[in-house]
């Protein structure tokens, strides 16, 4: 078993920047990723790196303003956020897959209990 625990969350003007950490109970070497939901949607994809970063995927409205990474040696994985939009505002949840390497429409099986961003206009 694999505890995630997000932090890093909060309000942020239109613009600004966030980083979000999400720290794992044990060392894990599998593909990680960012998800996040509002209310009445189902949760949506927003990011995933590999168990050594050689590769990162992103969803298309995060791809020049989100960069995610990792830091094996603390079990931590980042999500910075830059330029920030209103339509950002969700619960983002930290995931683990039981895979090294990421593929699209793979199985996530651990997750965190999520981190809330809310992005003003």
């Amino acid at each position: 078993q694999v505890q995630l625990a997000e932090s890093g969350g909060g309000l942020v003007q239109a613009g600004g920047s966030l980083r979000l950490s999400c720290v794992a109970s044990r060392p894990i070497f599998y593909a990680m990723g960012w998800f996040r939901q509002t209310p009445g949607k189902e949760r949506e994809f927003v990011s995933a790196i590999d168990w050594n970063s050689d590769a990162t995927d992103y969803t298309d409205s995060a791809k020049g303003r989100f960069t995610i990474s990792r830091d094996n040696t603390k079990n931590t994985v980042y999500l910075q956020m830059n330029s920030l939009k209103p339509e950002d505002t969700a619960l983002y949840y930290c995931a683990a897959t039981t895979l090294p390497y990421y593929s699209p429409g793979m199985r996530f099986e651990y997750w965190g209990q999520g981190t809330r961003v809310t992005v003003s206009s």
